[in-house]
């Protein structure tokens, strides 16, 4: 068991990287708001209507795949489900885990893939899978393990599909909203044709960087989502040593997941792309700051 000191630290960065995934989602909620007064005020009444399309087109892409998230994760990953029969001693593992966390038991994929990984998914606590690719169960020892299927579950826990839901919508939507205003843009010049050229210049850089925001508050909101996910592992298992080792293996080895994708790296423990333009489009915080901070919780 942890001691109280270690347990207010788990406690406390649960608590801050909520709060932080909060105002991240605000900030993207009024750059939309921003995108859309903007919209109405420099095409006037006749541009009105591309708010509510945009925002029809993203929800029902974003939340269309969201509600059917399972499926569409397990195919892309070509990831199998598992019987108790066929994993019995990953079963018994992941179904501690469950009676300690309050969650209701997954399912269980498994990935036929040598690199170490996993990942989460399902709409909802109710409709949870937890995927493990095969070379992940042969190179990790129980507590490792353990630690990697805490930490899935805490996705699970914290709905994190759900969270990345709002926030691709959001994202969404200003990418669409952006793209439609600035062709609108340079087609019509805008309703106000008095209006002060230098105006309509700050909403044309602001149509350009727009995006480019949403994007990086995006990756940003997916970043304290793992370091949430992280932090709630350590409460369900009392052991960072376990999850700690666990990132110390897939710092230390190289091998890649083949089933590769723009689509679902997010969702791998340890993303099997690179991050972008560096460390602000990373959806994922550097492994060793993660395995720096589980040490500092007592791992």
């Amino acid at each position: 068991m942890s001691s109280p000191v270690r347990a207010a630290s788990f406690a406390l960065v649960q608590r801050s990287n909520r709060y932080k995934t909060f105002f991240l989602l605000l900030a993207m909620f009024l750059v939309l708001a921003l995108l859309a007064s903007w919209t109405v005020y420099y095409l006037g009444g006749s541009g009105a209507w591309i708010v509510p399309i945009a925002v029809l087109i993203s929800v029902a892409i974003t939340w269309g795949a969201w509600w059917n998230s399972d499926k569409f994760v397990l195919r892309m990953a070509n990831a199998k489900i598992v019987t108790r029969e066929q994993a019995p001693q990953l079963y018994n593992l992941v179904e501690e885990l469950t009676i300690a966390s309050g969650l209701p038991m997954p399912k269980i994929a498994v990935v036929e893939d040598s690199a170490p990984n996993a990942f989460a998914t399902g709409r909802d606590p109710e409709h949870g899978v937890v995927a493990f690719t095969t070379g992940l169960l042969q190179k990790m020892d129980r507590d490792e393990i353990q630690g990697v299927a805490a930490h899935e579950l805490a996705h699970i826990g914290n709905r994190d599909t759900l969270v990345m839901a709002v926030a691709a919508t959001t994202a969404g939507i200003i990418a669409i909203m952006a793209d439609v205003i600035f062709r609108a843009t340079l087609f019509s010049g805008g309703r106000r044709e008095g209006g002060h050229p230098f105006l309509a210049l700050i909403g044309v850089v602001a149509l350009v960087l727009a995006p480019l925001a949403a994007a990086l508050l995006r990756a940003s909101v997916s970043r304290k989502r793992e370091w949430l996910a992280d932090a709630t592992a350590v409460a369900y298992t009392r052991n960072p040593q376990g999850l700690r080792r666990a990132l110390e293996t897939l710092r230390d080895d190289s091998t890649v997941v083949k089933q590769t994708s723009t689509a679902i790296s997010h969702m791998w423990i340890e993303s099997p792309l690179a991050g972008g333009l560096g460390q602000m489009f990373s959806t994922h915080p550097p492994i060793q700051e993660r395995i720096d901070a589980l040490r500092q919780m007592g791992g």
